[in-house]
This record gives structure tokens, C-alpha cells and sequence, in this order.
């Protein structure tokens, strides 16, 4: 399932960059990664992080919900999830994201509910930068979040608002999984 997501999304955004005339170099560039690598991702054989998407989704006038989902939003008073129902994508075989806001037109804030598989011996590799600002509350387990150089433990009713233009990541602490509310606004 995670190999076939990643394929529709490289397949959007070689769609986008098909519509908008954007070079393969220029979409390489704007997310701060080498040709090859965003070839990769385009051919579904490589991830990309949603802080990138978001950069792309910005940058060309396009939802991060069209770019994940392929469904554009069409809500303009108010959208509700029912509990479980979000639109959601697995990043890999250990994230998956749930957005609450997918439906909103116009959305200020992008806002998602984030579950990630503990692994064994894992440390953060992965370290994300984007515009704006993010808050994490910690809704069940303990993740070790890095951020800008520094290293701490949140745990269950937890939570951390910081610049989310510093290099971040996080991993699930323990045997359970982590689920959290990540809430970005540039």
C-alpha cells in the first residue's frame, strides 16, 4: 500500500510540473534536493517528506491535500472528520498521516494526527525544515523529538510549539506506537 502511494504521489507531481511547465531541476531545487533524487520520488521509487510537499503545494498555488490525496478541497463554512475518518496517507511503513483539514478550502493551518511505528534501536534521521511555525501534542505513547540541535522526550498530554524553520524529526520511544496532533501555520 505505501509503495502504491508513493507512486500516485510522484505521479501528481509530475502532473503538476506537466501542467505548469516547471523544469524537473527547478522542482529539485525548490525542495532542496539533488535531479536524481527528485526522479526518485517522481517515480515512486523514493519518499518525500510532507514538509516538502508543502513547499511545493505553496510555491505553485496547489493544496498539500491535492499533491497527498488527489482530492481538492471544496468546504468553505466549516469541514468535520468524524474520529478515524480523515483523509490519510502512510509516508512510509512507519508514519501515517491523517489530516483533519483536507476538505477546507483555503486552509491557514495544515493539521494532522501523526502515527509512527516504534522501531527497534531507531534514532532521528530524518530532520525536516519548512516555513512557519508547528504544535505537537503528544495523544497516546512517548516520541523523542529533535529540534535544532537539541534532543527531549514528550510524553502523553505533552506538547511543544516551536519555529518549524529549524531542522526537526522525531521517532516513537518504546514498543508503542506514537500518535500525535502536528498543527503547521506559515
Amino acid at each position: 500500500m505505501v509503495d502504491e502511494q508513493l507512486k500516485q504521489i510522484g505521479e501528481r507531481l509530475r502532473g503538476l510540473r506537466d501542467v505548469l511547465d516547471i523544469p524537473v531541476e527547478e522542482m529539485a531545487e525548490t525542495i532542496g534536493i539533488d535531479v536524481e533524487k527528485y526522479e526518485k520520488i517522481e517515480q515512486g521509487e523514493a519518499d518525500i517528506t510532507i514538509s516538502k510537499l508543502m513547499i511545493i503545494a505553496h510555491k505553485y498555488g496547489v493544496s498539500a491535500e491535492e499533491l497527498m490525496f488527489a482530492e481538492a478541497p471544496h468546504m468553505k463554512s466549516y469541514f468535520v472528520v468524524r474520529k478515524g475518518q480523515g483523509m490519510s496517507v502512510e509516508r512510509t511503513k512507519a508514519y501515517k498521516y491523517q489530516s483533519l483539514v483536507s476538505g477546507f478550502v483555503n486552509h491557514k493551518a495544515d493539521v494532522f494526527i501523526v502515527t509512527v511505528e516504534p522501531k527497534p534501536e531507531a534514532h532521528v534521521i530524518y530532520k525536516n525544515s519548512h516555513p512557519g511555525q508547528e504544535f505537537n501534542l503528544v495523544l497516546e505513547g512517548k516520541m523523542e523529538l529533535y529540534i535544532g540541535g537539541k534532543t527531549m522526550v514528550l510524553e502523553e498530554g505533552d506538547s511543544i510549539y516551536f519555529d518549524s524553520t529549524k531542522p526537526h524529526g522525531m521517532l516513537a520511544v518504546g514498543d508503542k506506537a506514537v500518535k500525535f496532533l502536528a498543527f503547521t501555520v506559515e
